[in-house]
């Protein structure tokens, strides 16, 4: 369930911004990943609400990726209407379709927790040590699924695999969404094979208000300095979460128009999607230091770490290129992610958790992804995209489309920014000397 949970999402999340600049809407990239933080904000907590009351979850996470996938398999098929690098004819339609697709995925990353959570306790597991390894099969379908679609190639009514150079590679084509959409279908399937997660009956004296329900109780702790000052920086580091989601791609994928054919033709500009996927590597990996460092610096410290590794992950972008020895900046940026997500998010919930009432851990950590998943990724990622269209523009070389420009000017503001959270958060952050 893990697997294909994320097998769906690595379909498209990281190349989708290739095909996006041949479908004529490079210009709203930013938007297309705002839009997953945009209703991170909401739709989670509503179908939360309705697999606490009405549908067992197992069979809610079947039904929201019906939905999801079958919107992602419309999107595929305006794409295909519309011809190879040519743009979709209704962009507000691809646009709407795209939005109701990611609207009914996102939910689903609770759905699957719950629904993997109450499986195990039904059958005697312990969530503690049983669902961490489950939970890696879910990066390990993420990043096969990003190896496809970087190498499968659909010309002229044949299908192949290859690492060369190719304009009709899915992770340049529509075909990426046709994968994800089937995948969710195929997830649809296998969720009806799942055990029943049966309903549990409220007490009515602990009847909770749809305020409750929605975390909105958790704001009270912005009355605590310190804690403001966590979800305030939270939203600050936030920003920088989508970024390199959104654009890595188009970014390393755009060397391939570049006039000097050594570059043009590099293992790397060819295979950007796969050179990304060392990112999640990275991520599976970095999480077994957590507890070190969390025992050796505190959370303060592991929190300064992240900060500084995102400085690391775009300023060696921004000084890096396909060819050797470049690359190896390509490569140990995409190894610093793993410390910049995992040393962030995991550290913060742990926070959370440590310094929140029992009552309301639950909407504490709601808040704690509102912040950084929603309001500050969305932030972060219109802000981004307005940054890229100023400095580059795509433009038409060959068979494709790439986005070209001044892309060192890119990464390194966004370091900049980084690195100013960095020395903010150092200088204002005051943890209790037990964090």
């Amino acid at each position: 369930m893990n697997f294909l949970e994320f097998a769906v999402w690595g379909a498209y999340l990281t190349c989708m911004g290739n095909y996006l600049g041949v479908a004529g809407l490079g210009a709203e990239i930013s938007w297309f990943y705002a839009i997953q933080g945009i209703v991170s904000i909401f739709m989670p907590t509503l179908i939360g609400i309705v697999a606490d009351k009405w549908i067992q979850p197992q069979r809610l996470l079947g039904i929201c990726h019906l939905l999801a996938g079958t919107f992602m398999i419309m999107l595929w098929y305006m794409g295909m209407t519309a011809g190879f690098g040519n743009a979709v004819g209704n962009k507000a339609l691809f646009i709407t379709i795209y939005t109701l697709s990611v609207a009914f995925y996102m939910p689903t990353l609770a759905l699957s927790n719950t629904t993997a959570f109450t499986i195990l306790k039904n059958n005697g597991g312990d969530t503690v040590t049983d669902f961490p390894p489950i939970r890696s099969c879910g990066t390990v379908g993420f990043i096969i699924t990003m190896l496809f679609v970087n190498s499968a190639v659909w010309d002229n009514g044949s299908f192949t695999l290859t690492l060369a150079q190719n304009a009709h590679k899915f992770q340049y084509t529509y075909n990426q969404f046709l994968v994800s959409g089937l995948l969710s279908i195929i997830m649809f399937l296998y969720v009806f094979t799942l055990p029943q997660c049966k309903l549990v009956k409220k007490d009515p004296s602990q009847h909770r208000s749809l305020a409750q329900q929605m975390g909105l109780d958790a704001f009270k702790l912005f009355k605590e300095k310190r804690m403001a000052l966590f979800f305030i920086f939270s939203a600050l580091l936030g920003m920088s979460l989508q970024v390199t989601n959104s654009f890595a791609g188009p970014f390393i994928s755009s060397f391939q128009g570049s006039s000097d054919p050594v570059v043009a033709s590099s293992f790397a500009a060819s295979n950007a999607t796969l050179l990304t996927s060392i990112s999640q590597v990275s991520e599976a990996c970095c999480i077994l230091l957590i507890p070190f460092f969390m025992k050796r610096y505190g959370i303060k410290g592991v929190m300064l770490i992240a900060m500084f590794a995102w400085v690391l992950r775009f300023g060696l972008f921004g000084l890096g290129n396909p060819t050797m020895p470049g690359v190896l900046l390509f490569i140990l940026s995409c190894i610093v992610y793993g410390v910049a997500f995992d040393f962030f998010n995991v550290s913060g919930g742990i926070f959370v958790d440590k310094e929140c009432d029992p009552s309301i851990k639950a909407s504490a950590q709601g808040l704690f992804m509102l912040m950084t998943n929603g309001l500050g990724a969305t932030i972060g990622t219109l802000s981004a995209g307005a940054i890229v269209n100023h400095f580059c523009t795509w433009q038409q070389v060959g068979d494709t489309s790439y986005l070209m420009g001044n892309w060192p000017a890119c990464w390194f503001i966004f370091a900049g920014f980084a690195l100013c959270v960095f020395v903010a958060f150092a200088l204002v952050f005051k943890p209790k000397k037990t964090d």
